[in-house]
C-alpha cells in the first residue's frame, strides 16, 4: 500500500504516525504547503454539541451565536436523541431516500467524514464497506475504516481504494474549507475542492455508481457540472429539508455513472 505522509488508524483503535524517515522534513527545510489546511476546532466526537455555554470572556460572539444554534436547532437535537453524530445525518438520509444512493452490500468511501454522520447512515442504510478520511480524528465506528489525513495528500487516495476492497458504489464529500471572509478566495477552495473529489469519483466509481458533493448556491461550479453530466447520466441539485434555510448549502448529485 502507498500511502504517503498520512496518519491511519489501527483496526484496534488509535493512529500510528505513517510516514517514512526519508518523507520527514529535513532540518531547515521548509514544510510543502497543502491545498487543505486543517480546521480551526473541533473533536473527534463532532463540533458543539454539548448542552453548556462559555462566557463571553473565553467564547467571540459569533461562537456564542453558533452554539446557541446549536442547541435551538430541532435536527440537532433531533441528532442527539437519535444517536447520529451530526445533524448532517438527515441531510445524507433525505438524499438517500429521494434517489435511492446506498443499496445492500454497498461499498461507500466518504470524504471529509468527520464526525462520522454520513458514515453511521451508510452503515445503517446497508453498506458493508466504508473508508472515511478527515483532518480531524474520528471516534471508532463498528463496521467502518477510518483515516486522518489529507485526502488531496498524494497515495491517500490508493490507500482508501485498498481499503474498501473494491471500487465504490458511492462516493460521498461534505469536505469544506474554513472561510476567509474573502468571497472570491472561498468561492475558489470550495470550486477546487468540489473539482478534486469529482475526479476522484470519476476516476473510481464502478459503472452504475453515484456521487454527492456540497456545493453552495451562486457559486459557479459550470466546469465541474459541465463534467459530470458528461459522465453521469442525471446530474441535480439538492437542498435538503434539514440544511438551514438561511444557509447557501446545496449538495450536487450525479448517479449511474455510464
Amino acid at each position: 500500500m502507498n500511502c504517503r505522509g498520512c496518519i491511519a488508524r489501527k483496526p484496534a483503535g488509535g493512529y500510528v504516525d505513517a510516514m517514512s524517515d526519508e518523507e520527514k522534513p529535513k532540518t531547515g527545510e521548509p514544510e510543502r504547503r497543502r491545498m487543505v489546511r486543517p480546521p480551526s476546532g473541533g473533536t473527534a466526537a463532532g463540533r458543539g454539541m454539548g448542552t453548556k455555554m462559555k462566557t463571553a470572556d473565553t467564547k467571540s460572539m459569533s461562537s456564542q451565536q453558533w452554539i446557541k444554534r446549536q442547541l435551538s436547532d430541532k435536527w440537532s437535537e433531533r441528532a442527539r436523541a437519535e444517536g447520529w453524530r451530526s445533524r448532517a445525518a438527515f441531510k445524507l438520509l433525505e438524499i438517500d431516500e429521494r434517489f435511492h444512493l446506498i443499496k445492500q452490500g454497498s461499498r461507500v468511501i466518504d470524504l471529509g467524514a468527520a464526525p462520522g454522520g454520513w458514515i453511521q447512515v451508510a452503515l445503517k442504510r446497508g453498506a458493508t464497506s466504508v473508508v472515511g478520511v478527515d483532518l480531524l480524528p474520528i471516534e471508532p465506528i463498528p463496521g467502518a475504516t477510518l483515516i486522518q489525513a489529507d485526502f488531496t495528500h498524494p497515495g491517500v487516495d490508493q490507500q482508501m481504494m485498498d481499503l474498501l476492497g473494491g471500487p465504490p458504489d458511492l462516493v460521498l464529500s461534505d469536505m469544506a474549507h474554513n472561510t476567509v471572509g474573502h468571497r472570491q478566495t472561498d468561492h475558489l477552495k470550495i470550486i477546487a475542492l468540489i473539482e478534486i473529489a469529482a475526479d476522484f469519483a470519476i476516476r473510481t466509481l464502478k459503472p452504475g455508481g453515484h456521487f454527492v458533493s456540497k456545493n453552495f448556491q451562486g457559486g459557479d461550479a459550470g466546469g465541474v457540472l459541465a463534467r459530470l453530466r458528461a459522465e453521469f447520466e442525471t446530474v441535480k441539485y439538492v437542498k435538503p429539508e434539514s440544511s438551514r434555510k438561511d444557509s447557501a448549502e446545496v449538495f450536487l448529485v450525479a448517479m449511474n455513472r455510464r
